[in-house]
């Protein structure tokens, strides 16, 4: 799993059948200091995710697990909505 950040939507007016109901999202890549990592992805939400919010996402085959679909065309999924980060020094 992955840290990101929403910063944005898209909007489609046709998609692939097996993601219809699911919401499209860029995602920033973070890492734990919310620090920016590579460029901005696609991810299909399947948590309600808002602009904003840092969450954690899937990728690669483990994207369509969250989906109610056996196959679908989705290379990132979001699956979870950040609270509160904590890093400890050591």
């Amino acid at each position: 799993m992955y840290l990101g950040k929403v910063i944005g939507n898209i909007w489609a007016t046709r998609k692939y059948d097996a993601v219809t109901g699911y919401k499209m999202l860029f995602v920033q890549p973070i890492n734990a200091e919310e620090k920016n990592l590579g460029e901005p992805i696609v991810a299909l939400d399947t948590v309600g995710a808002g602009s904003g919010e840092i969450i954690f996402y899937v990728t690669a085959s483990e994207a369509v697990i969250p989906l109610d679909v056996d196959m679908a065309p989705v290379d990132a999924t979001i699956v979870g909505i950040v609270d509160s980060i904590n890093i400890q020094a050591t």
